[in-house]
């Protein structure tokens, strides 16, 4: 990780109005972080907020349960970091009112090893973000990054180029030695490379009260980060695990299951530690 701060200061995507940039991250795999991304992104914009997804993992989870369809992923996250494409020409339209996608594109996966000869290559998500922003305000609200289950060169891009970051957890005893570390990568982010980064917040994921595992873990968090894990918790839930397939966020799937609200209500949550705004129910959306 490189010590050299960017030339353009962190302070210039945060102006008045400047969309929040959440990035949602966890370097291990299978916790919900895509499903977490999509579906808070989908309730943020229920609630009337303008909300751009940027797909930065590689698998293309976010873009295939959007349906964004392969071929219509002719520009993307890739161009946006390597090629120079502008934010405006690789975003599209979603299923989902008030939000777009930056989708993932196949090259995205030899990214990695492009990005470390590219000069600024920690800071390139941060800079087309930026020249975005010096042609006018961005027309969103929040700015949501899937992140790729890794702590590699994209991550660390998201990480520079966000606001904060939240922590998608799972509730078994390996996740919390992963927490342990992605930590440490936030607070060295943070000392060398983008000084407003924050954790937001912990949300735990695949959460069953029946279990005694689940419940000592979420115990454990609590206790080590207080009032930064969410009171929701997203429980384990079929109709979520099927919306991707229907290329649809579980909230418009199945607004009623037992995953779409909790979602509902962690949106509200995030509003309200946000902005000190209550999210307004969607129970009828």
């Amino acid at each position: 990780m490189s010590d050299q701060p960017g030339n353009i200061g962190a302070t210039e995507l945060r102006a008045p109005g400047a969309p929040r940039i959440i990035a949602i991250a966890n370097q291990k795999g299978g916790v919900g972080k895509t499903t977490t991304a999509v579906n808070l992104a989908t309730a943020l914009s229920a609630c009337g907020r303008r909300t751009l997804i940027i797909d930065l993992d590689p698998q293309g989870n976010a873009s295939t349960g959007l349906a964004i369809d392969s071929v219509q992923r002719r520009l993307g996250a890739y161009q946006v970091l390597v090629g120079g494409a502008s934010l405006a020409a690789a975003t599209q339209p979603t299923v989902v009112p008030n939000m777009s996608i930056i989708p993932t594109t196949p090259d995205l996966a030899g990214a990695e090893i492009e990005l470390i000869d590219l000069d600024r290559r920690e800071y390139r998500l941060r800079d087309a973000l930026a020249r975005a922003a010096s042609h006018g305000p961005l027309p969103y609200d929040f700015i949501i990054i899937d992140c790729p289950p890794s702590l590699s060169l994209l991550t660390l891009n998201a990480m520079v180029a966000a606001d904060c970051v939240l922590v998608p957890l799972q509730c078994e005893f390996y996740a919390l030695e992963g927490l342990s570390q992605l930590m440490r990568t936030i607070d060295r982010v943070k000392r060398a490379l983008n000084p407003v980064l924050e954790i937001q917040g912990v949300v735990l994921t695949m959460y069953d009260k029946r279990s005694s595992l689940n419940e000592q873990v979420a115990s454990d968090v609590r206790a080590h980060f207080g009032a930064k894990v969410y009171e929701t918790e997203i429980p384990r839930n079929v109709r979520i695990a099927e919306a991707p397939s229907h290329g649809k966020p579980a909230l418009l799937y199945d607004i009623r299951c037992a995953g779409s609200q909790a979602y509902v209500r962690l949106a509200g949550e995030l509003l309200k530690r946000e902005h000190g705004l209550s999210g307004r129910s969607l129970s009828a959306a």
